[in-house]
């Protein structure tokens, strides 16, 4: 990482720490305030962390912070930015999933809709492995810090008090890295999710059309910010505008979707075929 954006990271871990004892609370008080982890306040305080705008925001107004003191951590994460170079062996860094790991930890109701690939919180280990491979500022021991963090994110899925629904296009199971033994492991772990009290999974199966034919992904967390997922990088919004457009997208996508009995039985469809393919893998 280059020393200077070091540094900035540095001032501005620095400032929220002292606004943080200014305003009388702990680590874990400003976290559980904000809705974030409190590893993430530590790491953002101790310059260890570039948090996201939007978790940035949540800190200041967990802090209540008055609009001038605002500005000026806003600036500072600004000036993070503008220096430009990120660490390149970092899990932290802005790889995919990232930002969405993120924005999901301080979020009571997460609604993903996803079209090529699977959500972050639904990823195995391995799927997880191959998505964090294809990220060139990643070396080995990077992608396994990165898909370790992913898999401990996801004891989230099984908090109560947690809502979490997400909507897949059948294509998201038909577009698969590895070997159809990884894909085998992967759809058990959704026939498992999908029995969960706090998550509702449901696919819009290639027989149905889609009401929107849709350009990329996306998480909506909470009603307060929208994770929009395209290349080159996710952007988190917190505009009015932008959020109504994605709670109207989802909720179309919503209404086309099969949900219980005919997603599990889709997905045993579906492992039967990746059974198939894995024995002509072995047979040749």
């Amino acid at each position: 990482m280059g020393s200077e954006r070091r540094e900035r990271m540095r001032v501005l871990g620095a400032r929220l720490r002292a606004l943080r004892a200014d305003a009388g609370l702990t680590g874990a008080a400003l976290a559980q305030r904000a809705r974030v982890g409190q590893p993430t306040v530590s790491k953002v305080e101790n310059g260890r962390m570039v948090p996201s705008l939007d978790v940035l925001d949540r800190l200041c107004r967990a802090l209540g912070l008055e609009e001038s003191a605002a500005c000026e951590v806003r600036g500072l994460l600004t000036a993070v930015e503008a220096a430009g170079e990120i660490d390149s062996g970092s899990a932290e860094s802005t790889v995919a999933g990232a930002v969405v790991d993120e924005a999901v930890r301080g979020a009571r109701l997460v609604r993903s809709f996803q079209c090529v690939i699977l959500p972050a919180m639904l990823q195995s280990a391995e799927y997880a492995r191959h998505v964090f491979q294809a990220s060139p500022e990643l070396d080995a021991e990077a992608v396994g810090r990165a898909v370790a963090a992913r898999v401990e994110r996801q004891s989230l899925l099984y908090e109560p008090g947690r809502e979490s629904v997400f909507v897949l296009t059948e294509a998201v199971l038909r577009t698969w890295p590895g070997t159809p033994s990884l894909m085998l492991a992967q759809l058990d772990r959704l026939l498992a999710i999908e029995s969960l009290d706090t998550v509702r999974l449901g696919f819009i199966p290639w027989r149905r059309p889609v009401p929107v034919l849709p350009r990329h992904g996306f998480t909506l967390c909470d009603r307060r910010s929208v994770v929009v997922e395209a290349f080159p990088e996710e952007r988190v919004s917190v505009e009015e505008d932008d959020l109504a457009l994605y709670e109207e997208m989802f909720s179309r996508f919503e209404g086309a979707a099969v949900f219980g009995g005919e997603v599990r039985d889709l997905l045993l469809q579906v492992m039967g075929e990746f059974r198939d393919l894995e024995a002509a893998r072995v047979t040749r």
